[in-house]
């Protein structure tokens, strides 16, 4: 699976709304948690990956290609790499700030007496 196949199953899962229900709180808690520290992974692997394509974007520079064809690789390697990086680090985010939300939900949920 590639970082980009795993990243938008990630997302989809994110993107699925929760109810206030504690078992499926504490499900998608369980879920999330390991989410976290793979999307920090990936996204040090994206970084990894976008130097690389700055390696290769030089040597392309260096070769005998016309300035179109450089700039037209350049563009794709570099636009490519960003994004991944960028969605990565949102998605990191975004699961982050799931677990806290779905935290206090949980946390609402279980004091007793009170009404939603």
């Amino acid at each position: 699976m590639t970082l980009q196949e795993e990243a938008q199953q990630i997302q989809d899962y994110l993107d699925i709304t929760c109810t206030e229900n504690p078992e499926e709180v504490l499900e998608r808690i369980r879920v999330i948690m390991p989410y976290i520290s793979r999307t920090a992974f990936m996204l040090a692997e994206a970084k990894k990956a976008s130097e690389i394509s700055n390696t290769i974007i030089n040597i392309a520079k260096e070769q005998c290609l016309s300035a179109k064809v450089q700039n037209t690789l350049i563009d794709s390697i570099a636009e490519e790499a960003a994004d991944l990086v960028d969605w990565l680090d949102r998605l990191n985010a975004a699961a982050t700030h799931q677990v806290d939300a779905l935290r206090s939900i949980l946390s609402y949920e279980k004091i007793p007496g009170m009404d939603a």
